[in-house]
């Protein structure tokens, strides 16, 4: 019995034995896996202390993607190399781009620029109407009265008439004597004045009579100007210098009888006859040639108020001559802006130039609307009919082109005829502008 207890007791031990050894390698085993746990998660913490961007990329990376066996994380997919062509092509598209935003930038900057020029150009033109409406330009003007004008009697209605109406005048000499003449300042930006050429020149009846003899001693020695008397002198040679001058000869009498005459023509040639020994052909030779030749008027004024009311009608008009030079510089002054009786107004279009057309024709003599609209309807512009006329061979076929059309006014049936045909026919194909059309 104890030897069957003893075998069976060292049988019980031998497996327990077995069994702790078993226990023992496997506790090992996790010791060793504990241990190797600890060192990774050492080696993690040192990784995450120095970069801890690259910490957090890899555990959200690890967080997403599903490790490989090996324990590393799953790599990115590789991108596909692009070639040369390929990078060559998305630079120039770039380029293209660039250069369109370039373009349409500096197309931007274009249509801004003219946007203000207009404006600007707008703003010029109108600071210059306003500046050449007559009230303003009354105020550029200056008069000036030669000095020896003041010792006649009566000389001071004109410079008090010029100082109540608050105009410039200056007392000065001036290139004739006993003239007044006006002096225009220049737009603003210009420096200095221009002279007019508007010449006043104030003489009493003695020395215009005086005048009158120089002048027919002149002509009967055929022209010579030297030794003319002390007023024709500077005159002639004014006119000389400067031929676009108009001289303006105002002759002034204390004792105006001559007046009293319809015209003043008859007791006028009796008073020079009478003063400067005259006959009635040689005075009227000498207003030939003052008038025709020299371009001198002659007005023959009562007194010293009727040459002021002539003065100050001189001033305004030069007033008004800039407004009504600009007023009058349009080509066709038969098309205006507006639609009233005299006028037609034409669109962007061009609607309303067959009504200008029309206009045109009636602006002959004896051409009524329903013969310009005739004509109109068979030729509607003016270079239809030219190019109709230079096709035909002869002259009197090209006058007689609008004889045969048929006009209807009031219920009637009648022609043009050959004579507004060849009027027509004149007028547009005519190379000298003094022709008479009828």
């Amino acid at each position: 019995m104890s030897a069957l207890r003893r075998v069976k007791t060292w049988e019980i031990s031998e497996s327990e034995e077995s069994e702790a050894e078993t226990k023992r390698d496997e506790g090992v085993q996790i010791v060793a896996i504990s241990t190797a746990e600890e060192q990774s998660s050492d080696k993690c913490t040192t990784l995450q202390s120095s970069s801890p961007t690259n910490t957090e990329s890899s555990s959200h990376t690890s967080a997403l993607s599903t490790p490989r066996p090996d324990g590393r994380g799953t790599p990115s997919p590789a991108r596909k190399r692009r070639t040369k062509e390929e990078v060559e092509a998305d630079r120039q598209t770039a380029r293209e781009r660039k250069e369109a935003r370039e373009r349409q930038r500096a197309t931007r900057a274009q249509e801004k620029e003219e946007r203000r020029r207009e404006q600007q150009r707008r703003k010029e033109a109108a600071e210059n109407l306003k500046r050449l409406r007559p009230e303003n330009c009354l105020k550029c003007l200056t008069v000036c009265v030669d000095p020896a004008l003041l010792q006649q009697d009566g000389s001071d209605i004109l410079l008090d008439t010029l100082t109540a109406f608050e105009w410039r005048f200056t007392i000065e000499s001036q290139q004739i004597p006993h003239s007044i003449a006006w002096i225009r300042d220049l737009p603003q930006g210009e420096d200095g004045s221009v002279e007019e050429e508007q010449v006043a020149l104030v003489l009493g009846l003695n020395d215009f009579v005086e005048m009158v003899i120089s002048v027919k001693k002149m002509l009967d020695s055929e022209g010579e100007e030297s030794g003319t008397g002390s007023f024709l002198g500077p005159i002639l040679e004014c006119l000389n210098r400067d031929a676009k001058k108009v001289v303006t000869l105002l002759v002034t009498d204390s004792q105006p009888d001559y007046r009293s005459d319809a015209y003043g023509v008859h007791l006028l040639d009796e008073i020079l006859q009478s003063k400067s020994g005259l006959e009635n052909l040689d005075v009227q030779e000498v207003f030939v040639y003052l008038q025709l030749c020299k371009n001198i008027t002659l007005v023959f004024l009562g007194g010293w108020q009727e040459v002021t009311n002539h003065v100050c009608a001189i001033t305004k008009a030069l007033s008004k001559r800039p407004f009504k030079l600009l007023t009058e510089r349009g080509e066709l002054p038969f098309c205006v802006d507006g639609s009233w009786a005299s006028g037609v107004r034409v669109e962007r279009d061009g609607s309303g130039l067959i009504q200008v057309w029309s206009r045109q024709i009636q602006q002959l003599n004896r051409v009524s609307p329903a013969v310009a609209s005739t004509v109109t309807a068979a030729y509607p512009s003016p270079q239809l009919l030219l190019q109709v006329y230079q096709s035909l061979e002869s002259e009197d076929a090209r006058k007689g082109l609008l004889a045969d059309l048929l006009v209807k006014s009031g219920g009637k049936e009648r022609r043009v005829g050959p004579e507004i045909s060849a009027r027509v026919y004149r007028c547009f194909t005519a190379h000298n502008p003094q022709l008479v059309l009828d």
